[in-house]
């Protein structure tokens, strides 16, 4: 049976772009274009994901997500938003939801991530908000991190950028990945800004440590984990 997915947009280019990539993808989409519409396909629970806007009209999505919680409903919410400030992320999985990705987004990121959380049965889960990969762990809540026990100061954009490799764990992480992903460029700039922050990121990481996390794979990009 293929899975039902909520759409909860109200602009209609981005609505139509996602439902569309979804549909060719198999899943069935409902679409809703404001906070109230939205809200009431939505407590009816019979989705395995909602995909939902943060500025709506009507309801906005953050009022949309709590009145869902509220009433129970545990369906694995995606919040889709321009607010991209940590902040806006924090205060968006904290209050619900199981996901949160900026606008722009590539569209291959949000059906990987809608698929992870349909997989993981989504609403049961607690909400992630510490990553580790071996001894290295990254507190998302607290904006700490440290390996074996010892303290790493990693500025916003190294912090942004190895929270992304620590949800990549033991995955190729391209340069286009990290371009979208970290520096929300969904162009190549033409600069060294990923060799600069990567060089400094692993200096930060594995300077001092027998065993490197952050590994280069040759042609296609890097990875984070424990195998060389």
């Amino acid at each position: 049976m293929a899975n039902k997915v909520l759409l909860i947009e109200d602009d209609d280019a981005t609505a139509d772009f996602v439902a569309r990539g979804l549909t060719e993808e198999g899943f069935v989409v409902d679409r809703a274009a404001n906070g109230r519409d939205g809200l009431f396909h939505a407590t009816d629970g019979s989705y395995d994901c909602i995909v939902l806007d943060r500025m709506l009209p009507g309801i906005d999505g953050m009022g949309v997500l709590a009145a869902v919680r509220a009433a129970g409903i545990e369906t694995p919410v995606i919040v889709l938003s321009a607010l991209g400030a940590a902040d806006d992320r924090i205060h968006g999985l904290t209050h619900g939801a199981d996901d949160y990705l900026t606008k722009p987004f590539a569209f291959v990121e949000l059906l990987a991530r809608i698929r992870l959380l349909i997989r993981r049965g989504g609403a049961t889960k607690a909400v992630e908000t510490v990553l580790r990969c071996g001894d290295l762990e990254m507190d998302l809540l607290a904006r700490r991190t440290k390996r074996a026990g010892k303290a790493i100061d990693l500025q916003p954009r190294e912090f942004r950028l190895l929270e992304f490799m620590l949800r990549h764990v033991d995955q190729v992480v391209t340069r286009t990945m990290l371009l979208e992903g970290v520096w929300d460029y969904h162009f190549d700039p033409g600069t060294n800004v990923i060799d600069v922050h990567l060089s400094r990121l692993r200096k930060k990481v594995d300077e001092g440590f027998d065993r490197p996390l952050l590994h280069t794979v040759r042609g296609a990009g890097y990875r984070l984990g424990l195998d060389p």
